[in-house]
């Protein structure tokens, strides 16, 4: 980091012309010499000058401090917390541009990503996932501080590139209806006796209840749990408390009505506790797993293994159309709650759901005898979460490349695999077509995560030669 803060000079004499824009939303320049400038709050085809924080032999980072040509995409930012100022909220890199150009980047991220690390180059880019831009963020995790200063409560996301809470009043990717209860929530921690001592406040939103999860470092006071429960009736929302780790998550009164969503397409309804994985955008994912299934395309006569399957939130949809499903999930309570939701979904269907089991496994350890072991599948759906799917992808390569292995078994005939991480999903997509005999039909971005540099996608694979 540099300790002399450089102005590079205005247009005409030295300003930078933006090239292209990176996935942390920084926009890319080129010096005279060629050194790159990445440059934070400037866009695509921009004039900017540039104040540069810091500096290294191929390249330099800085911040816009003025904009001389603007670009077609830039728009207003719709939250008064996001910008390049002091104290700005760090949640969102790219309110300042358009979202449908926030979205053919992510694609051109996902394509990049694939061909710079996988070698691979999908025959069909699918049309980008995309679905409401505001008020989409139904999971949350929310600093809450004291500060003394000040003399209040802040509960929020981080500044930017800080340690410090965000002095938030509204957070228009919240729910409405959350977003409003910002300042309230400030007040009531306020007034709380254990205000030092609650360093946060998970939100998980269902359908038709809004649960909260207080991290408390000390037993809270009678006191504080009567301004909970007036603050649970006044605003509609259910407390839960959480002492320790995730497993002491317990609901501060029992009764009322559980958490869940529904996936009405399928006439699924998925209940889940606050701290269990769902995604954040309900929205998109009802779209997700419509496309997943219309791509897996699984028939009464076919087996499927749903890999990462979490609560089952692929896995009952697809046991409405195969004959046969398998749901495999590292976490024992996943799949605890897998086989109960199996359970609630399966009882009073005019058309039952397919034969359906869930095991628990470490899928980050996978062999080739371990995959053998699962049996034939006629098609996979792969879900994993940042890590990848590297041993799973990695286990079938070398199935394909071992024969001796594979006995009577044989690989799926198409694997559809969502994720969350274009680098890892490159990597695995680079094993499944260059070493297990796939091709990567079809390829397209998802934005689960407007506004933000976070890319979702989802990819199909097919066995080249199926009578290998």
């Amino acid at each position: 980091m540099s300790a002399e803060v450089q102005t590079i000079p205005a247009f005409p004499d030295g300003s930078l012309a933006v090239e292209s824009l990176d996935i942390e939303a920084q926009g890319i320049a080129h010096r005279a010499d060629g050194k790159v400038v990445f440059i934070e709050g400037a866009l695509p085809f921009e004039q900017v000058s540039v104040s540069i924080h810091r500096k290294k032999n191929n390249w330099e980072a800085g911040t816009t401090t003025a904009v001389h040509r603007e670009s077609s995409q830039r728009v207003r930012p719709g939250c008064p917390n996001f910008g390049l100022h002091a104290g700005a909220c760090g949640g969102c890199k790219m309110q300042h541009l358009h979202p449908a150009a926030q979205v053919a980047i992510k694609q051109r991220v996902l394509e990049d990503n694939l061909w710079h690390l996988g070698k691979v180059r999908p025959e069909t880019l699918l049309r980008p996932i995309e679905g409401p831009t505001w008020g989409y963020r139904y999971r949350a995790r929310l600093s809450v501080r004291h500060v003394h200063k000040k003399g209040e409560v802040l509960i929020g996301f981080h500044e930017r590139k800080s340690r410090y809470v965000a002095d938030m009043k509204v957070c228009p990717v919240l729910p409405p209806h959350v977003s409003a209860m910002l300042m309230p929530l400030r007040e009531l921690i306020f007034g709380m006796d254990a205000r030092e001592t609650c360093p946060q406040i998970e939100l998980a939103c269902g359908d038709t209840v809004t649960a909260l999860v207080l991290r408390h470092l000390e037993p809270l006071s009678e006191d504080d749990l009567a301004r909970l429960r007036a603050f649970a009736q006044r605003h509609a929302v259910q407390w839960w408390l959480q002492s320790k780790g995730p497993d002491t998550v317990r609901l501060l009164d029992e009764g009322g009505e559980p958490l869940s969503y529904a996936l009405p397409e399928f006439g699924i309804t998925m209940p889940f506790k606050p701290t269990d994985f769902t995604q954040v955008n309900p929205a998109i994912n009802r779209v997700l797993v419509t496309r997943a299934l219309r791509l897996l395309d699984a028939k009464a006569s076919e087996r499927v293994i749903d890999w990462f399957c979490g609560l089952g939130n692929f896995t009952l949809p697809i046991a409405t159309t195969a004959g046969e499903v398998l749901g495999i999930e590292g976490s024992e309570t996943l799949v605890a709650r897998s086989r109960e939701n199996l359970a609630l979904n399966q009882a009073g269907r005019a058309q039952p759901l397919a034969s359906t089991a869930f095991v628990a496994r470490n899928l980050f350890e996978m062999t080739p005898e371990m995959l053998v072991a699962d049996g034939v599948a006629d098609k996979w759906l792969v879900d994993p979460p940042r890590e990848g799917a590297f041993a799973l992808a990695k286990a079938l390569a070398d199935l394909h490349q071992t024969p001796e292995l594979r006995g009577a078994w044989t690989p799926p005939r198409r694997i559809v695999y969502v994720s969350c991480n274009p680098a890892t999903l490159a990597r695995d997509a680079g094993l499944l077509v260059h070493q297990a005999g796939y091709r990567c039909v079809a390829a397209g971005a998802v934005n689960m995560f407007p506004h933000t540099a976070h890319v979702e996608s989802m990819a199909v694979f097919e066995l080249a030669d199926a009578s290998a």
